[in-house]
């Protein structure tokens, strides 16, 4: 997807010190060819076999959490016990679909009198999955878990820095399921176009960029596969007048600064009701004053440093334009200290809802504020961006907070609470955050063939 490469290896790095911690090969052409080979095949497990495996993966997961957590914790820098709760997730979402995958794979009936018929989803075959490093577990047991229960087969292009991990939850695979169900492959950009239309592979999931995603849907819809793009996200977090605003606080600090402030539905806008603006403001500095940051190997770390040095002078950047543009320091905005890459948690507050730190997806710990006169104008606040994830809105007034969440324009919304994935609800985005849904049942019939039957 871009000019070719030399590159025969890739490195992973600590990003507490930047010391390496392993290379690895660039996966050669005949090692893919005999993967796609591998992957392409059938399978042939029941519903209740499968389920029956998705119950021992969810037991390996977390026997093996403390290794896991701690390959995570080394490749991408999230503090030790968020790791342990991703794993923990991972293994929930695999005992969701072991639970439910015989009733989502089932003929559902379909009244089309005199005739009979019915409507069966059939696994597509073998799915490409693009994932990124901000959860190297969950975002692959989230986008890849539906899939597989379902019957679909798994080829991994991991992020290069938890290349390690990728082949972790390979390992994991080949245990569980036997070899072929999810492999991974190590490739430079320029080789993923010719992935993607590799006739072998039937669908594409993808999550990161939009500048990526934009490239890898045109690649596929070329050659008309179907592709779920889950892609940026700018979440707002909107604060109405009736707010508990202590609760809001510290559920806003925990949303955006929770695994270093490196996840797409992050409160990355928080959006505060002029009235209680000072008090918002002084009881988030208090929880951003008490955060712990620090070694992510060590107990009680609430923030480590991000997972890369070039994603740390890209938020250095932000920031600059940000100030530049009239936001001013509410809290942190120190200079980063030691090697490695640190970043300070920083909160600001922006003028208008053009200043940049509003309007670009900041991916890490770093929050811009903005306060609103009135409801109406939280609102359009809110859908002011060209993203559309996630927002959260906080209010007593339940009600009124449940009729609002109609005209936010994101994929998902939620009341007193921040966003979060859960395999019971579907996930995903409108405008720029992309299309198609992950987890739940919507996110299992993603990747799905479903074909009608009409007997006479």
């Amino acid at each position: 997807m871009s000019a070719p490469s030399t590159v025969a290896k890739v490195r992973t790095v600590n990003p507490v010190h930047g010391e390496e911690i392993a290379t690895y090969p660039v996966t050669s052409e005949r090692a893919l060819t005999a993967l796609l080979d591998a992957a392409a095949v059938r399978r042939t497990e029941s519903p209740g076999e499968r389920a029956a495996l998705l119950r021992t993966m969810a037991a390996r997961l977390r026997a093996g959490s403390p290794e896991f957590a701690f390959l995570i914790t080394t490749e991408m820098g999230k503090p030790l016990g968020q790791a342990a709760a991703e794993i923990e997730k991972s293994a929930a979402a695999c005992e969701y679909y072991a639970e439910h995958v015989e009733r989502l794979v089932a003929p559902r009936p379909v009244d089309v009198a005199p005739d009979s018929g019915f409507v069966r989803p059939l696994p597509l075959g073998a799915l490409l999955a693009i994932m990124p490093w901000n959860y190297p577990f969950w975002q692959v047991f989230r986008a890849m878990i539906p899939a597989v229960a379902i019957g679909n087969t798994v080829v991994l292009k991991h992020a290069d820095n938890v290349t390690g991990s990728a082949y972790a939850v390979q390992a994991l695979f080949d245990e569980v399921f036997g070899p072929g169900v999810l492999s991974t492959v190590v490739l430079p950009p320029h080789r993923i176009g010719k992935l993607i239309e590799d006739p072998r592979i039937a669908g594409v999931a993808f999550t990161g960029s939009n500048r990526v995603g934009a490239i890898v849907g045109a690649r596929a819809g070329a050659v008309v596969k179907k592709t779920v793009l889950e892609l940026g996200g700018s979440d707002p977090f909107v604060v109405l007048a009736d707010a508990d605003v202590g609760a809001a606080a510290r559920a806003a600090v925990r949303s955006r600064f929770l695994n270093a402030g490196q996840s797409c539905i992050a409160a990355k806008r928080l959006i505060v009701a002029q009235l209680v603006r000072d008090e918002f403001v002084d009881a988030a500095l208090a929880e951003l004053d008490a955060l712990v940051v620090g070694d992510p190997l060590s107990p009680g770390t609430d923030l480590g440093p991000m997972a890369r040095v070039d994603l740390r002078d890209e938020l250095r950047r932000q920031l600059g334009a940000g100030l530049s543009s009239g936001a001013r320091l509410l809290g942190g905005g120190e200079p980063d200290q030691g090697p490695g890459a640190w970043f300070t948690p920083t909160l600001v507050e922006v003028p208008d809802t053009g200043n940049p730190l509003f309007q670009d997806e900041t991916f890490g710990p770093l929050g811009a504020l903005l306060a609103v006169p009135a409801e109406a104008d939280a609102i359009a606040a809110a859908n002011a961006s060209r993203y559309g994830l996630s927002c959260s809105i906080w209010s007593r007034d339940v009600e009124r907070a449940q009729a609002l969440t109609a005209k936010i324009d994101a994929g998902s919304v939620f009341v007193n609470r921040i966003s979060e994935s859960d395999p019971r609800i579907p996930v995903g985005g409108v405008k720029a955050s992309g299309h198609g849904r992950e987890l739940g049942t919507h996110g299992a019939l993603e990747f799905a063939n479903l074909q009608s039957v009409r007997t006479a």
